[in-house]
């Protein structure tokens, strides 16, 4: 890590400044630490929170920013990146920022604990999620039935891949107690830690995925980034990639948040109208840190996840009820009305 002094710090920042102001397309750069898409005229900063902005899972948010949409609809956005959804999650809830793109199922487990948060644009139907065994252990783990006395890698404790990785263990017959799970992050941490051994198998998504396969590093044992996979992992689908926030957030700024879900339509609706090519032109280059072919596959293989209007399909929430009662104290106890988790007001009202 590079530590700069006080007056280092402050003249780099001049200097950037004035380069901004030279050059007209600054505003629209992005970086793994934040996505700034220039100021709308009249209105504050929202600020959204993403488990992971070079994730092919959460791939709407940035894309909404260099197609130009949310400048367009009038409201200026500042997006940022933690590795997981739980930290992202703990940000909202602190008001450091007024939305996340992140898991839907965080809005259930949120509700039971007494918070609430809704869904506002539903991005995805299903996980969009591969659970990966190492080439060492592909052997001995041929399904989820061999979880037990594993090391699972997951992206952080209590993210949603962890909860996937536990309902997997459990459907199967592995109590959550008998398998050990590693929080590994994603990309290059987490193809170290397979390669490695620190972790048997784990959860993660592309462009990570199409990384460890061109290595031969891994093989797939469980896909969630399709329907098919997902109703025959998880018994139905799983709404998972969505913007959510504090619910009375959303209701006292619906106008802001209306621009937000008009933004992130148009790009569903974009994206599903554009080849995995034309969509990877429009992403920052340095996401496709395993090369252009492997991002465009990346891309390719994670699109049918994805819904083209921002609705939640009408048995996913039951579909997540049923996943995370099977392992979460929390949610096997508690009463949760689905209906406070998700709103389909806005998209429904989508430019």
């Amino acid at each position: 890590m590079r530590i700069f002094s006080k007056f280092t710090r402050t003249r780099a920042a001049a200097v950037a400044a004035v380069l901004c102001l030279a050059l007209a397309g600054c505003a629209d750069e992005v970086s793994h630490s934040g996505v700034g898409g220039g100021r709308a005229a009249g209105g504050k900063t929202v600020k959204i929170m993403v488990g992971g902005l070079d994730k092919v899972i959460y791939l709407p948010a940035v894309l909404t920013q260099r197609l130009g949409f949310f400048q367009q609809e009038g409201v200026d956005v500042e997006l940022s990146t933690e590795p997981a959804g739980v930290q992202a999650t703990t940000s909202l809830l602190s008001g450091d920022v007024q939305g996340v793109v992140g898991f839907y199922d965080h809005t259930l487990d949120l509700q039971a604990k007494g918070k609430n948060v809704e869904s506002v644009v539903q991005l995805a139907r299903t996980p969009g999620e591969v659970e990966i065994v190492s080439k060492k252990a592909a052997s001995a783990v041929t399904s989820p039935k061999d979880f037990k006395g594993r090391k699972l890698g997951v992206t952080g404790l209590g993210s949603s891949t962890d909860f996937l990785t536990k309902y997997l263990a459990v459907r199967n017959g592995v109590p959550v107690g008998e398998f050990t799970p590693v929080a590994v992050g994603a990309g290059q941490t987490f193809v170290s830690a397979l390669q490695q051994g620190s972790i048997d198998a784990g959860m993660t998504t592309d462009p990570t995925v199409a990384q460890i396969l061109a290595k031969d590093a891994g093989t797939v044992l469980v896909d969630l980034r399709t329907p098919e996979g997902s109703r025959a992992a998880l018994g139905g689908l799983y709404p998972a990639s969505s913007l959510y926030m504090n619910t009375a957030w959303a209701d006292s700024h619906k106008e802001t948040v209306q621009k937000l879900a008009n933004a992130f339509v148009r790009t569903l609706k974009w994206m599903a109208s554009h080849s995995p090519q034309e969509i990877a032109d429009r992403m920052p280059a340095d996401y496709a840190q395993g090369g252009r072919e492997l991002y465009v596959r990346a891309i390719r293989d994670t699109l049918p996840m994805f819904t083209d209007d921002g609705v939640m399909p009408p048995d996913g929430p039951r579909t997540v009820h049923e996943v995370l009662k099977a392992f979460s104290p929390n949610l096997r106890g508690a009463t949760v009305d689905l209906e406070r988790t998700y709103t389909t007001e806005f998209v429904k009202q989508a430019k």
